[in-house]
């Protein structure tokens, strides 16, 4: 697991090293910073000539000042080193999840991802950067300092055989209670998301049903679990403080009473006055790195579950992977499905298509039919295989789809999906997501096609007009035809409408289907819908009912042995026209 992190310092080893090494020398100088005190403070009480004085004051502020650089470079390293590490962790997860089949996506909610995208890599980024800078600071200042306390105190050092394992020993009783509620909030952290993404993409449907008060009290339960968990691993986190008080006042208190003690007993021969400034200020450079300490050991656990959360991406093996010789060449268009089973789950106990026989002709128009959960969707999905059959295969232009190079499959497939999806951007940037590399004139024909071009050009900026994220400001029926244009820049050798067309009129219908048999009539063209009316015409319809093919036929001949098709037609046109 931590191999596949490493990885991602790629570029950014340098400051990495770098940080290490300024570190280095930010501690070396500092622990030497107080034997410089002790010689100014006894010079001082020796009355010793003013330039002695002066001169050890001016190397304890070179001293100072180069320290001060050293850490001040190691946080611009450090912060670079993380930033980067950061950017090339999400960007290997991102470049994962582009991977997934819709299989392994299912895995994962999207509000998952997100989380796992930003909250935990943000939290492992800021683990790295403690990682390569207090981590490697606050043990090697701790060791340093003990050692020169333990040179230059003598007897008054014993007060570190007191402090220090009191405090690591409270320390780490703290840590180890706050850890469980640290880990918990990650998967709140979820349904939170979960919960601000269901309300963002559906705000309308709130409104319409004037749910807002259900959501934000949906919010509320989803925000207090987060704050209830963070309040009670805080409260643990928060006796650090007075802890490190009462250890740094017994430091203070031990140092200054057993000091004076000896300076008097003494004369001044054993401990000097000196000495016990030099004390006081490695008590607290060795409780302060003693806390340091206990403030990594809370975020590297916490991120600890962060890296788990990351890793379950990054290991996540792609079901839909590409053939060892791929052919990249699809000779045609049609469509021949051989005894297909499938289901969406190794786990699930019943198959979602059963029995699948099926061929198509390259340049057929199919029309696909059936009630709600008759496995339409399903079925076209397979053959850009967005999902693999669990038995069987799925041939196009007579080669199994298993032996294709995706790229070169899905480029021949343009799949227009039931949930229309259109991207911040304006029109004619959505439109070459089809073809990235057409020209305005081909933007147009399609439009045309597809009979966005008129209501486009309403728009004040025509094709520069600008489309809100989602969408959000086109309609229905124009989203689905700019959709339904973006595939056809495609130039597919199939094109599939998943009920595509369901948002637009019947005579608009009619218009797109026309358009189709004229201008693309050897690209096989599979349309499901839940009217009648687009796909009577069809060269053949597949009816489906509970992930089976029940009939296949011309309109006419569905009429006289379909019972499924004669209802659906007798509900929708036979009805109107007896009326």
């Amino acid at each position: 697991m931590f191999k596949r992190l490493i990885k991602c310092i790629k570029e950014y080893k340098l400051p990495t090293i770098l940080t290490f090494v300024f570190i280095i020398l930010e501690v070396a100088i500092e622990v030497f910073i107080p034997f410089i005190t002790v010689e100014i403070i006894d010079n001082i009480e020796k009355s010793a000539p003013l330039n002695s004085v002066i001169k050890a004051c001016v190397v304890l502020a070179v001293m100072a000042c180069i320290s001060l650089c050293c850490g001040g470079i190691a946080g611009f390293t450090s912060a670079k080193a993380s930033g980067g590490f950061a950017k090339n962790l999400r960007k290997e997860v991102f470049s994962k999840i582009q991977t997934f089949s819709f299989s392994n996506i299912d895995k994962f909610s999207s509000s998952s991802l997100v989380t796992r995208l930003t909250t935990d890599i943000g939290n492992v980024q800021m683990a790295y950067m403690m990682l390569i800078r207090i981590a490697v600071r606050a043990p090697l200042m701790l060791i340093c300092a003990i050692i020169m306390a333990s040179i230059m105190g003598g007897k008054l050092a014993l007060t570190f055989v007191v402090i220090v394992p009191l405090l690591a020993f409270g320390l780490l009783i703290i840590g180890n209670k706050a850890m469980p509620a640290f880990r918990s909030v990650f998967k709140k952290y979820d349904k939170l998301n979960e919960s601000i993404e269901e309300n963002v993409r559906g705000m309308r449907v709130v409104k319409g049903y004037s749910r807002e008060e259900f959501e934000n009290k949906k919010f509320d339960i989803a925000s207090n679990e987060i704050c209830k968990d963070f309040t009670r691993a805080e409260r643990m986190v928060a006796l650090n403080t007075p802890l490190m008080q009462i250890c740094l006042y017994f430091n203070m208190i031990f140092v200054l009473i057993v000091g004076s003690m000896l300076i008097v007993q003494s004369g001044g021969e054993v401990v000097k006055i000196g000495h016990i400034s030099a004390m006081l200020t490695y008590g607290m450079q060795i409780l302060m790195q003693l806390m340091m300490l206990s403030m990594i050991y809370v975020i590297l656990t916490m991120s600890a579950e962060s890296i788990k959360r990351i890793d379950e991406v990054l290991v996540e093996t792609p079901n839909i992977k590409e053939p060892d010789s791929p052919i990249f060449d699809i000779k045609n268009g049609s469509v021949e499905f051989k005894n297909v089973f499938f289901k969406y789950s190794d786990k699930a106990k019943k198959y979602a298509l059963s029995n699948i026989n099926l061929s198509i002709k390259s340049g057929e128009t199919v029309g696909i039919i059936g009630g709600t959960g008759s496995s339409k969707s399903s079925l076209i999905q397979l053959i850009s295989r967005l999902y693999d059959t669990t038995e069987g295969e799925v041939l196009v232009g007579g080669v199994n789809v298993k032996d294709y190079e995706l790229n070169a499959l899905r480029s021949s497939v343009a799949v227009v999906l039931q949930k229309n999806l259109l991207f911040s951007g304006t029109i004619k940037e959505n439109l070459r997501w089809g073809n990235k590399d057409a020209t305005d004139e081909e933007l147009v024909e399609a439009c045309k096609l597809a009979c966005a071009h008129d209501f486009v050009m309403s728009f004040p900026d025509k094709y520069d007009t600008f489309i809100e994220q989602g969408g959000s400001n086109v309609s229905g029926g124009q989203k689905q035809r700019l959709c339904i244009a973006r595939a056809l820049l495609k130039k597919p050798k199939i094109l599939i409408l998943d009920d595509s067309t369901s948002a637009v009129d019947t005579k608009t219908d009619a218009m797109i289907r026309k358009s189709f048999k004229t201008y693309i009539p050897e690209t096989t063209k599979i349309i499901i819908a839940q009217r009648v009316a687009s796909v009577m015409d069809a060269d053949k319809i597949i009816v489906m009912n509970n992930g089976e093919i029940s009939a296949i036929g011309k309109h006419e001949e569905l009429l006289k042995n379909s019972e499924i098709y004669r209802e659906v037609y007798t509900q929708q046109i036979g009805g109107a026209i007896n009326e």
